[in-house]
């Protein structure tokens, strides 16, 4: 296949996929995200669209491996073409549509919770009194999150009137839009379930010195069994949102396992070194099979 990955350069997965690629054989460009362009020619009948460079125009499937910020404009050219790529024919890992609603996780969360997934307590709010009142709704202990983020980053907890004060003046400040989820008890662990196409790997993340779990924070991972129902849960939320390589967040809560989100562009470097499983080759596999026409 002739495989463009966008994305950082020098990047882990980016690195680490293309290398893969190579070595089974399969021609790999790493193309970073303000490269990326379009060329219209009016003068075919009908006109004719080309991508830019050249290797995303010639790509037989392109998987995008990091969504970075930029201004409005930016950000909206960018999914304008991953969705202009993806109406040609050629397949995106993944896809458009699935990207913007995995990103967002007042979207994404909204979804799943209409089609019966079980999620924690979410509320959205900007003005000030309104973030007064979600956390009061939220029984005074709850979770800010950045509408778009990984990682862990950006994300507090607000379990005080000193905390909540912050917050609101942050947000009278910046009008800042606002995501609260009620905090979940747990036993400071959770599980991440990384899909790829029909295969699943997973590990349990533990909190160590805080309450996020999250690697990049410092939590620690090992490898996990999970039962079929935690996978089978994992599975209906990536497929609700059209997510086939997708790392999906689980939390054991009083009430039973929550998802915390779907990630439409996981990292698996912590999942490898926890497990030792080849989950740069499934993707790799994953990509060829989609560049050969299978669903």
């Amino acid at each position: 296949m002739r495989l463009v990955v966008v994305g950082a350069a020098r990047g882990w997965h980016a690195t680490r996929i293309a290398a893969e690629a190579s070595r089974r054989g399969h021609g790999v460009t790493v193309v970073e995200w303000p490269l990326l362009g379009a060329a219209i020619d009016p003068a075919g009948r009908p006109a004719v669209e080309r991508f830019l460079p050249a290797a995303v125009d010639a790509a037989d499937v392109l998987a995008v491996r990091s969504m970075p910020a930029g201004r409005l404009e930016e950000v909206i050219l960018r999914m304008d073409l991953l969705g202009r790529i993806a109406a040609r024919g050629t397949p995106v890992i993944n896809a458009p549509g699935a990207l913007e609603t995995a990103i967002d996780k007042y979207l994404s969360l909204a979804r799943l919770a209409a089609a019966g997934i079980p999620v924690p307590r979410t509320v959205v709010a900007q003005d000030p009194d309104a973030i007064r009142a979600a956390w009061e709704s939220l029984g005074r202990d709850a979770v800010v999150k950045p509408l778009f983020g990984s990682c862990g980053r950006g994300i507090e907890r607000v379990a005080s009137a000193e905390s909540l004060g912050r917050l609101v003046a942050a947000a009278a400040e910046g009008g800042t839009a606002t995501y609260l989820q009620a905090f979940v008890p747990h036993d400071g662990w959770d599980v991440r379930v990384l899909l790829v196409g029909p295969r699943a790997f997973a590990m349990r993340r533990r909190a160590r010195g805080d309450w996020r779990t999250n690697l990049a924070l410092g939590g620690t991972a090992e490898p996990i069994d999970p039962p079929a129902a935690w996978l089978d849960l994992a599975r209906r939320a990536a497929s609700l949102l059209g997510v086939e390589v997708a790392g999906v967040d689980l939390l054991p809560g009083p009430d039973g396992m929550v998802v915390l989100e779907v990630n439409a562009v996981p990292g698996w470097q912590g999942l490898e070194g926890a497990t030792g499983a080849d989950v740069t080759g499934a993707v790799v596999e994953r990509l060829a099979a989609r560049a050969a026409g299978a669903a």
